[in-house]
């Protein structure tokens, strides 16, 4: 029984049609679902018993549960048990202009990051559209709070996760739903460069991040394998082909790690890059893992980095801090816990 959390209204649209209803109860249900957060469908008052009856029949309002939760002041670390049994994780972080979250898209990564805890944990399959909008709706009710932005930033590749990602996007997007605006969601890709060029032509103005962490082959195909397939030469293409269609600035994500990718050559080089483009890098402190042999660079280190990209004409910030007491790097949380 297919979860009514993965249907976006065009899709219950079609399904009222096909069941020979007026397509407009569509929408009745997405405010029911969305803007009430109703979850017992016989109090879907403004339907009819008979199709109460029928949508109860035919979709699951079954949700993934909360297997574990770690907070501090501004930070909420989610554990969640998925219906097949396995764990994904999401984060909300608090800051001045609202409430964001991190949402996973996979069960697991295999794109093997090197410094990522995602990164080992093989990728066991892909998250259904719902299981990514259960993340904002489990974490809202939990909290009593309304979360204003969006990450895709979390457990897995959200491009390796195509198709269920578009879908997720149009569910929290849609006005009559969630309703959290385009420029209020961010995804983030390690460089699919195929699955960027397809981003680029759709009429989405949502924000994408690339998270580079190197700014030459050598390094990153010692970081990050995918950069063995697609390399900097091609990635950089991609973006300035996503940069002139789209006209949308890109994000340039950089982990500060210790003695790898923090010299001063390095961020010559980094802003030697993306000179003139339209794009911001930002250095983001490592959060370190004891899985891992990688560390943070120092507070010096990170400014002098900063500081050499400022003089080079790049503009960047340095990424606040957010969980580094709660083990809230991406799968920090899950690798402790035994997956099916």
């Amino acid at each position: 029984m297919p979860s009514i959390y993965n249907y976006s209204r065009h899709d219950f649209e079609k399904y009222f049609e096909s069941i020979g209803e007026k397509k407009f109860k569509a929408t009745q249900v997405y405010e029911w679902l969305y803007r009430k957060r109703e979850t017992n469908i016989e109090n879907f008052s403004n339907l009819k018993k008979e199709l109460r009856t029928r949508l109860a029949t035919d979709f699951s309002f079954d949700t993934l549960k909360i297997e574990k939760k770690e907070s501090d002041y501004q930070t909420h670390k989610y554990l969640f048990r998925l219906s097949d049994d396995n764990f994904i994780e999401a984060v909300v972080m608090f800051h001045d202009y609202g409430n964001s979250i991190c949402v996973s898209s996979e069960v697991g990564c295999n794109m093997g990051c090197r410094f990522c805890e995602s990164g080992r944990q093989k990728k066991i399959r892909n998250l259904e559209a719902h299981e990514i909008v259960e993340q904002i709706l489990v974490i809202e009710q939990d909290l009593k709070i309304r979360l204003s932005s969006v990450v895709i930033m979390g457990i897995g590749e959200p491009l390796d996760n195509y198709d269920n990602i578009l879908k997720f996007i149009e569910i929290i997007n849609d006005a009559k739903g969630i309703a959290i605006g385009a420029r209020h969601i961010t995804l983030s890709t390690c460089g699919l460069v195929p699955k960027i060029y397809e981003l680029s032509k759709l009429p989405l103005q949502i924000n994408l991040a690339i998270s580079l962490h190197a700014p030459n082959d050598e390094l990153r195909n010692m970081l990050m394998p995918v950069n063995k397939v697609y390399n900097i030469a091609a990635l950089k293409q991609a973006i300035k082909d996503y940069l002139q269609v789209t006209g949308r600035r890109i994000t340039i994500e950089y982990v500060m790690l210790n003695n790898v990718n923090d010299s001063n050559a390095c961020a010559e080089e980094l802003a030697n890059l993306f000179k003139g483009m339209n794009v911001y890098v930002n250095l983001i402190p490592y959060n370190e893992t004891n899985h891992l042999e990688f560390k943070r660079s120092s507070r010096n280190r990170i400014m002098a980095f900063y500081d050499t990209l400022k003089k080079n004409g790049l503009n960047c910030t340095i990424r606040k801090e957010f969980g580094t007491n709660i083990k809230a790097a991406c799968g920090q949380l899950r690798g402790s816990m035994k997956n099916k």
